[in-house]
């Protein structure tokens, strides 16, 4: 079973009108980290996705959750 990370953190930063250099800013990272992190080349340590679900005042899980793919047979 392969898992794959989602995250929803484009959309909390356009609801907050934050660029990704102010997210970075406010959370201790680089704007290429934000960046990769979007669009799901790089999975951020715990730490990282905590802060950034801080940032926001949400839990975790309503910036990222996992994805199951379905690229192996059951059974």
């Amino acid at each position: 079973m392969n898992a794959r990370l989602e995250n929803r953190i484009r959309v909390f930063r356009a609801e907050h009108r934050l660029s990704q250099a102010d997210l970075a800013s406010s959370i201790g990272v680089s704007r290429k980290t934000i960046s990769t992190i979007e669009v799901g080349r790089f999975v951020p340590s715990t730490i990282i996705a905590l802060k950034i679900a801080r940032h926001f005042g949400v839990p975790v899980e309503e910036i990222f959750s996992l994805k199951e793919s379905q690229t192996e047979p059951h059974g």
